[in-house]
């Protein structure tokens, strides 16, 4: 039978929006895989880059300071300039760095090739943001919810991948891996995804941007080399005193000036405010639980609690994770549409919980531990798709991408904030097994109830923000400049 002309156009349509979400969402996964690259590597990077441990810990510090810095301003270029133009930047750095860690043998050259890696981190928020912008109202929400999930997702799939490929060949394979996909998405972008024709105009913000990046440079180096510098190094602490003082001046600044970065008054908003806050807590309970299980699974069985199990092992008993995340994140959708996404935020943070609550008295078994990871990852899954849809519902559509931009940083920011807190847990309850010494099981126990804190907080975090009728699809599609 054939279509009429409206049932083809709409066909046309319907086949154009698939492309563009299938496109942005390998994008979003890409960046997950390139930020999970290095993990296998962590233990013998000293030795491949002929370096210290200490300073091998930049291969990691230097893409989480690259990616805090290049999002918000990378946002914030995207709406005055084109989010599909910033997407396919950040895309041909995160190549460019690519090709340089496949080329490099010592440290200096790796950690500029994994700096130009982090300017990959602002695709998801780019890419969540031109979805507002190009897809009907009625494929907006699930299209959504599986971008911002694609983190985790990226990230089940990239650990095993990288600990096969890391163990059974050549580690530079990896980062040409990572080139070549990069390629790959970079060209399904060019073809595939249009320019948004929304643009907010203006000049942009050097000092506002200048003045953001201090401050978040020394947060985040404070957080992430404290604990091999000391915490109460004169370094950490001056660090650390110098960050609200930075960010003060920076916010003095933001109020007054015309174009700001970020427009701290919209920021400022209950519901902006509050998921941000939110989101500060969830990357923190997410990171918790990824920094955590692994060490479990790897751990010798002669500790009593470890599994013993290889590293290619270990990811794939916590890829599942990352296969919950796909079928959760529609789920979240439809939720949010029904009942709004503050109820999907909330139960996400309960889910998290749950997980948290069973891994204090489940971690005997393998299987147990990828049940624990699997709840864990369902409940950042409600989470991490309910954000976006808060944020977007809350700002002018002129400003999605600098918007969700600031709440990529945040979770940034939980997620370092994890890693700084569940590393003093860890390196401090030990317990000795040979010449070593390694995490204890109080120390692991610990953990889970930081983590499980984390996720409680964050729940009532989702119940500050404000109670709304559910929106109209048509005001997260932008049809609406705020909701």
């Amino acid at each position: 039978m054939s279509l009429t002309g409206h049932e083809e156009g709409a066909e046309i349509g319907s086949r154009r929006a698939r492309g563009v979400i299938a496109v942005l969402s390998c994008a979003g996964i890409l960046v997950a895989l390139m930020q999970t690259l290095v993990l296998p590597l962590l233990a013998e990077l000293p030795v491949l880059l002929r370096t210290t441990a200490s300073d091998a810990s930049w291969v990691i510090t230097a893409t989480l300071l690259a990616g805090a810095v290049a999002t918000p301003v990378i946002s914030r270029l995207a709406d005055m300039y084109g989010k599909r133009r910033m997407l396919l930047l950040s895309l041909a750095l995160l190549v460019a760095g690519s090709v340089v860690c496949a080329l490099s043998g010592s440290l200096v050259p790796m950690v500029a090739g994994r700096a130009l890696q982090g300017f990959g981190i602002g695709v998801i928020p780019l890419g969540i943001s031109i979805m507002r912008d190009e897809l009907p109202p009625a494929r907006l929400g699930s299209a959504m919810a599986l971008m911002s999930s694609s983190m985790g997702i990226g990230g089940a799939l990239g650990l095993p991948a990288a600990a096969a490929v890391a163990q059974y060949v050549h580690w530079h394979v990896l980062f040409w891996a990572s080139a070549g996909l990069g390629v790959v998405v970079l060209a399904l972008v060019v073809a595939l995804v249009p320019e948004s024709p929304v643009r907010s105009g203006g000049r942009f913000d050097v000092v506002g941007a200048l003045g953001l990046s201090a401050g978040l440079i020394c947060l985040l180096l404070a957080v992430s080399k404290g604990g091999d510098w000391g915490w109460s190094s004169p370094v950490t602490l001056g660090l650390f005193g110098a960050t609200p003082l930075v960010l003060l001046v920076w916010g003095r600044y933001e109020l007054r000036a015309r174009g700001a970065l970020v427009d701290l008054r919209t920021s400022a908003r209950p519901q902006v405010l509050m998921t941000n806050l939110a989101s500060i807590v969830v990357g923190f309970a997410m990171y918790a639980q990824a920094l955590v299980l692994p060490q479990l699974l790897q751990l010798p069985e002669a500790t009593g609690y470890g599994l013993g199990q290889s590293m290619v092992a270990a990811g794939l008993c916590l890829l599942p994770g990352g296969m919950v995340m796909v079928v959760v994140s529609s789920l979240s959708a439809r939720i949010s549409a029904a009942r709004g996404p503050r109820t999907s935020l909330f139960i996400g943070c309960l889910v998290i919980l749950a997980g948290y609550a069973m891994a204090l008295g489940m971690t005997r078994q393998v299987w147990q531990i990828g049940l624990i990871s699997a709840v864990i990852s369902a409940g950042i899954a409600f989470t991490y798709a309910a954000m976006p849809a808060l944020i977007m519902s809350a700002v002018p559509a002129s400003e999605t991408a600098a918007a969700n931009g600031l709440n990529s940083l945040m979770r940034s920011i939980g997620t370092s904030s994890a890693s700084a807190v569940v590393g003093v847990v860890l390196s401090h309850m030990v317990v000795p097994l040979g010449p070593a010494s390694v995490p204890s099981m109080a120390g692991f126990r610990t953990s889970f109830m930081i983590g499980g804190s984390a996720a409680l907080v964050a729940a009532l975090l989702a119940l500050a923000i404000p109670a709304r009728r559910r929106a109209p699809v048509g005001v997260l599609a932008g049809e609406n400049a705020v909701g």
